[in-house]
């Protein structure tokens, strides 16, 4: 870096000042520095504090001439640029300066930003879990250009030519720590939209999905299509199957198209609603459900297998559907699926 260290009180102010800060920038570019590198080299050549502040992901880097980072308290920005990638302004550089602008310091910054952008487009954003919202939004929504949406995706860190899942989730857990248990080596965005949260992942194991989670993974391909995907498998999920990937739903995931009203008009469905006030044959019900088995749903609600039976059969009388038999158990678990899809039930 010997060639490198010189400083702009040294500079002719002008032309060839100009020219050298141009091949300054240059040879680091060539030199494939990341954004800590590059503000290190900027800050030495300026003289003075200088900072890189990413939109899409928060981050801050500021360091001192000395090549460390800054401890003092930010001073106000003597002059800033912003760093733009296919037109859209991703983040800003900027110098503290304690007096006034350096006669370099325009052209500083204009190349400083230039190879921000440059970085960034090369490496991705650093891999922090929590996204923007704005940028994660515009990744799922259906109405985004594919231009649009691949550029957002790469200011998220995920490269061109890896399949992005969508996992909504329902949970009082941060979702940073969602997204770091759920993809814990690969590339992995989080942000919440409303009462939803919104996990971008290349690879999802429902298994590493924590306790007193509620999610719905959605499938890979456009994430527009998985992030639809994934609200429908969270529409499905339970206390007793917090998780639900929408690849495994199949047919039933036909349930979620059929209109409210005519959910809540079918005569198996309004059974389950009057059975709802008296949880436990609810729950009686879900399990065997479940499992399709009277012992099996009596081991799950540490009942004696006699006692379910009555329970059934009591349920099935309130119902109109025989349970025992197999059309019976086909009814009831669309009716109870159906049930649960409603909203505000």
């Amino acid at each position: 870096m010997e060639a490198l260290a010189v400083r702009l009180s040294g500079l002719d102010p002008y032309v060839e000042g100009a020219i050298r800060v141009v091949a300054f920038y240059d040879t680091l570019m060539r030199r494939r520095v990341d954004l800590p590198a590059l503000a290190r080299a900027s800050a030495g050549l300026a003289e003075c504090v200088a900072g890189i502040r990413l939109h899409g992901t928060g981050r801050v880097i500021r360091v001192s001439p000395d090549g460390r980072p800054a401890s003092a308290p930010p001073a106000p920005a003597s002059t800033t640029e912003p760093i733009t990638l296919d037109e859209e302004e991703i983040g800003t550089v900027w110098l503290e300066r304690a007096g006034p602008p350096n006669p370099l310091d325009e052209v500083l910054l204009e190349r400083f930003a230039l190879a921000a952008a440059a970085v960034v487009e090369r490496y991705g954003p650093a891999r922090t879990t929590m996204a923007d919202p704005a940028l994660v939004e515009l990744v799922i929504s259906s109405d985004s250009e594919e231009a649009a949406r691949a550029r957002a995706l790469r200011l998220l860190g995920f490269a061109a030519d890896l399949p992005v899942h969508v996992v909504a989730v329902r949970s009082q857990l941060p979702l940073d720590r969602i997204g770091g248990l759920l993809c814990p080596a690969r590339p992995v965005k989080a942000a919440p939209l409303a009462d939803v949260g919104v996990i971008l992942a290349t690879t999802v194991d429902p298994a590493r999905i924590p306790a007193g989670v509620q999610a719905g993974v959605g499938g890979a391909g456009s994430p527009d299509r998985s992030w639809r995907e994934a609200r429908t498998a969270l529409r499905f999920t339970t206390p007793r199957r917090p998780v639900v990937t929408y690849d495994d739903l199949g047919a039933l995931a036909l349930l979620a198209e059929v209109p409210q009203d005519a959910v809540r008009d079918n005569a198996d469905v309004a059974a389950i609603a009057r059975i709802a006030d008296h949880p436990d044959d609810l729950e009686t019900l879900d399990t065997y459900c479940a499992t399709g088995s009277l012992r099996r749903a009596a081991d799950l609600l540490h009942l004696h297998h006699s006692s379910v039976a009555r329970r059934l059969e009591q349920i099935g009388k309130t119902l109109g559907i025989e349970l025992t038999e197999p059309a019976g158990l086909i009814r009831a678990r669309l009716a109870l699926t159906a049930w649960q899809l409603l909203d505000g039930r």
